[in-house]
């Protein structure tokens, strides 16, 4: 259903994204990805690896890192998938938020909200250094 190719909107030294294999219609489920979770006090030790821009908020007190496909999913303000978190499962689930063609890639918004169209922190990283 899924898998990892090379993209042309990723910028990182892999340049890896994830793309349907097959047509997926909009509600299907793409992807479980399981989580390594962490206390959000550890995540200073964290934001001095790489790491850092792979991590998503885990409820209140928690960061984690996902396993799976789920790192490599590309993100886009335009998004045509979604995840929910899956506390009992320990996943993030991603779904598809529209019809998905074969070949397309799959994209979420990093923000976590499909309409948040705030910069990314990575954006402000840039910006805050010119």
């Amino acid at each position: 259903m899924i898998e990892i190719k090379t993209s042309s909107l990723s910028d990182g030294e892999f340049n890896r994204g994830v793309f349907a294999t097959r047509a997926t219609k909009k509600g299907e489920l793409l992807h479980e990805a399981p989580v390594i979770s962490y206390p959000n006090d550890q995540h200073p030790y964290i934001e001095q690896t790489l790491l850092a821009d792979y991590a998503f908020e885990y409820g209140i007190n928690h960061t984690a890192i996902l396993l799976g496909y789920g790192m490599l999913f590309n993100h886009s303000y335009e998004p045509n998938a979604t995840y929910e978190i899956n506390f009992r499962n320990h996943t993030f689930n991603f779904y598809a938020l529209t019809d998905i063609k074969a070949g397309e890639e799959i994209l979420i918004n990093y923000n976590g909200d499909v309409d948040d169209k705030e910069p990314l922190w990575f954006d402000q990283d840039k910006k805050d250094s010119n």
